[in-house]
């Protein structure tokens, strides 16, 4: 018989780093929209040095990500990444009972909701996230996306959506913002940071995310671009997922 003295019963390290009070409370900030360390602190109520401490630590486990701000340089947007924290998280409790292992939650249709995706272009990543969320929900999404300066939609957005996705966005126009400033959504979400800096309010009480995503565009020549296109959106496409996880949901009758 195996002695319980000879068996390792110390909690993965995983538990031990994210079950620390603040670093779950940032986890847990995080896990809705990706943000800056002053808005981090001014939700959680601590010091700045303390917050960026816990938040380092959360780095080196690769569990927080962070991207420099392209609207201020000087910023940093934290994220984090939802797909390894749900296997590790898995993998946590398979290491205590076999039974435990995470699988994906049972998705019934989506309710209805309005959600509108925002960047600068309104040209590919909010045209992306647009067309990625409304697949998925089944059209249960009424998705919309607009910019803060339109520009013409890009043919990486337009080839990656059909090549990788099977979604047709040549039907797609661009459009401004201010076109949808006096009408409501369930959520907003900003894929870009500039346009982050001038999302107007809009009416109701719609929840305002950021998705922290960088320009893959660059105005460098399409085939130097594309592999940048198909990684934002594979990363669009996984936030999209997340998302709809988070919409309320139908019950099947």
């Amino acid at each position: 018989m195996t002695s319980l003295a000879a068996t390792d019963l110390s909690p993965p390290d995983f538990l031990q780093l994210a079950g620390h009070p603040l670093r779950w409370r940032l986890l847990s900030e995080l896990a809705r929209s990706d943000r800056l360390v002053h808005e981090l602190t001014g939700r959680v109520g601590e010091a700045q040095n303390l917050v960026s401490y816990h938040l380092a630590k959360l780095r080196d486990a690769r569990l927080v990500s962070a991207r420099r701000s392209s609207a201020d340089g000087r910023d940093t947007y934290y994220g984090l990444d939802l797909t390894r924290f749900g296997a590790l998280l898995s993998q946590a409790g398979g290491a205590l009972h076999p039974g435990l292992r995470l699988a994906p939650p049972p998705r019934g249709p989506v309710a209805p909701a309005r959600v509108l995706f925002l960047c600068t272009g309104n040209s590919a990543r909010s045209q992306m996230a647009e067309a990625l969320v409304r697949a998925r929900s089944g059209g249960a999404v009424e998705a919309h996306s607009a910019g803060s300066h339109p520009a013409p939609l890009h043919p990486n957005a337009a080839r990656v959506m059909a090549e990788h996705y099977g979604l047709d966005l040549s039907g797609q126009v661009s459009k401004s913002l201010e076109v949808f400033a006096d009408q409501a959504f369930d959520r907003v979400v900003s894929l870009c940071d500039r346009v982050r800096e001038v999302c107007p309010p809009f009416p109701g009480a719609a929840e305002v995310l950021h998705w922290s995503i960088v320009n893959p565009a660059g105005g460098e020549p399409d085939a130097v671009t594309y592999p940048r296109f198909v990684a934002a959106a594979a990363d669009i496409a996984t936030r999209a997922d997340f998302l709809l996880a988070a919409l309320p949901h139908e019950t099947a009758t």
